[in-house]
């Protein structure tokens, strides 16, 4: 699907406008929003806009690492946007010039949405130029980040507060720690893209909105701070772990230790000299055998369920 929006010079606003008839002079600017396109559609950014081949051939294959390039007229940013539900990034493709703006993404991104409803809004943005929309939605893709950082940095300290590191919870520590990395590789390339924007000379936009830009670095400074901090949290989690077990085993090994060593001579003893006494009346009780098979039973029964009560069994889990 191929929308468009366009503000004309006396600050209106129209959408639906033919592509054909966007390059009127009547026009400030407009924004060409390719959501989901279809092949046929997809074409046009080489057929209709004549956009750099290797800039097109970028959108067409996904996932490509953030980035802007340079051409002449106008700029090719390549962000991404995460997924709620998986943490992947899905890729946002922007061609920035001085009167236009073209978006292309193969999903659905709720981010240029939410910018296109705002623009279609606020009539105060329609005073603005494309270099502007720009910027909204870099800034809308990274305020997006940061409830998925809050709500793993809040799982964490669920778990840190937990007397009893099980492995239960070190499943858990593992999966947001999985989860730290797929956020790790789309923040991190999306800073240095930010970094790399801010030190350009070739960027018009930056003079002129330096300090918003400035503030999304900002933010990716501190999402980067923050996972890099959970990330560290996890392996002291992971560490305090493995040396409780350990600790914990040893206590163990220690009590068993004592056992052994008390009944290896009874057993060595019993075992050369052995308990074929001549007056063992039980020997001939008819039911001996299977009453010194109950006290076996018993015997192993009360052990397990003091292991159990001691909480040994905690350690293999």
């Amino acid at each position: 699907m191929i929308r468009t929006l366009a503000i004309t010079n006396e600050l209106d606003i129209m959408q639906d406008v033919p592509l054909e008839e966007l390059s009127d002079l009547k026009f400030a600017w407009y924004w060409v929003d390719f959501n989901s396109p279809s092949e046929e559609e997809a074409v046009l950014l080489e057929d209709h806009f004549h956009f750099h081949q290797l800039a097109v051939e970028d959108c067409y294959h996904l996932l490509q690492r953030p980035k802007i390039d340079y051409y002449g007229d106008y700029n090719f940013f390549v962000l991404h946007a995460l997924n709620q539900k998986t943490l992947k990034p899905d890729e946002v493709d922007l061609f920035v010039g001085d009167n236009f703006i073209v978006t292309f993404h193969y999903a659905h991104l709720r981010v240029v949405d939410t910018v296109w409803q705002n623009v279609l809004s606020n009539k105060e943005i329609w005073h603005h130029d494309s270099s502007y929309i720009s910027y909204m939605i870099i800034d809308k893709l990274v305020d997006d980040y940061f409830p998925i950082v809050h709500q793993i940095e809040d799982q964490l300290n669920l778990i840190e507060d937990k007397d009893e590191k099980s492995g239960v919870l070190m499943d858990e520590v593992f999966d947001i720690r999985s989860d730290l990395l797929k956020l790790r590789r789309t923040i991190v390339p999306m800073r240095d893209l930010l970094y790399q924007i801010l030190n350009s000379d070739r960027l018009d936009i930056i003079k002129e909105h330096r300090a918003y830009y400035i503030d999304i670095h900002d933010h990716l400074l501190k999402l980067a701070e923050i996972i890099e901090s959970n990330r560290d949290l996890t392996s002291d989690l992971r560490d305090n772990y493995l040396s409780l077990n350990s600790f914990r085993m040893n206590k163990i090994m220690f009590t068993l230790t004592i056992i052994t060593s008390v009944f290896i001579p009874l057993t060595f003893i019993s075992g050369i000299y052995g308990m074929n006494f001549t007056n063992m009346p039980e020997l001939h009780w008819r039911y001996g055998y299977f009453i010194v098979l109950g006290v076996m039973a018993i015997i192993g029964v009360a052990l397990v369920l003091w292991f159990k009560i001691k909480g040994w069994f905690n350690v293999f889990k």
